[in-house]
């Protein structure tokens, strides 16, 4: 399977703090936000990935990311030229799709849990329903009587229900093709929630309810970028683990190896963030050297 990490928009929310930089480079508590979606697609073992962005803030993910290579990912740079909609995506990346599933995650999308990691199937077009507070600013389920999921719709005016379609989507290769003859909605974008009615009204998406154990945060505006950074520093205080340390993440999944990450911690700055991989992966290490010696 194949990921778009897409980090394209205009960050209209958060002006001014947006003016000069991609909504998604700004911090979430101790790290990019990038981080946090792009650790989600590591903990799924993803490891080629395409990254989605605008233009004139390609040349300061690359920065920050370079290639992918030394972590043992591939990180394919695409570019976005207007916030055209999510699933322009699928278009701008038809080439680095193929004929392989893919897994979409939004950029500014911060997920932390299990579930959603378990409740993946690589061969499935696959959505989730997560229950909120304002449905409304969102993707809405709408149910039957039955309590069938009959249709997505966007933005309702009145209440549908509680369960929004968070931003991480999984299709299989036929989604650019769909996306290709989809017509721009209202709002003069590409929807993703088109997308996903036209495989509701074919029987060919499985809708997954995610009762408990994910926490979300779309981090569109001033508040949401407060509230996720909140809840991330209290969840590291609390437990002594990083959210969103992508590295740490491909380390646990078996994608790079200890001499690996080592060798990468070597070139990062003098940091508590350098300082926890250490601690980190050495604790790991330790551990695993233990439990193979009780065997």
């Amino acid at each position: 399977m194949k990921g778009i990490l897409l980090a394209g928009g205009s960050g209209t929310r958060l002006y001014p703090t947006t003016q000069a930089t991609s909504k998604q480079l700004l911090p979430i508590y101790d790290k990019p936000m990038i981080y946090y979606p792009l650790a989600t697609l590591m903990q799924l073992g993803i490891r080629d990935i395409a990254l989605i962005t605008a233009k004139d803030s390609q040349e300061n993910y690359f920065r920050l990311l370079n290639d992918g290579k030394r972590f043992g990912i591939d990180l394919t740079y695409l570019t976005q030229d207007k916030p055209n909609g999510i699933a322009e995506a699928f278009i701008i990346a038809k080439d680095f799709i193929g004929n392989d599933n893919v897994c979409l995650i939004l950029g500014d999308n911060i997920f932390y849990g299990t579930n959603l990691h378990k409740n993946n199937k690589i061969n499935s077009n696959i959505i989730y329903g997560l229950y909120v507070k304002t449905p409304e600013r969102y993707g809405v389920i709408n149910f039957n009587s039955k309590n069938e999921v009959t249709e997505v719709i966007e933005k309702p005016q009145k209440y549908i229900s509680n369960y929004a379609v968070p931003g991480i989507y999984y299709y299989n290769s036929d989604v650019v093709d769909i996306a290709k003859n989809l017509k721009p909605s209202n709002r003069n974008e590409l929807e993703i929630t088109d997308i996903n009615n036209i495989l509701l009204k074919e029987n060919n998406i499985e809708v997954i309810l995610l009762e408990r154990g994910v926490s979300w945060f779309d981090c569109g505006d001033a508040k949401s970028l407060l509230d996720a950074a909140n809840f991330i520093y209290s969840i590291e205080e609390r437990h002594g683990k990083k959210v969103g340390c992508y590295e740490e993440g491909l380390y646990d999944v078996g994608i790079i190896d200890k001499e690996q990450i080592e060798k990468y911690i070597e070139t990062l700055p003098n940091s508590n963030y350098k300082n926890y991989l250490i601690n980190n992966i050495h604790n790991k290490h330790n551990n695993l050297l233990k439990n193979a010696m009780l065997f």
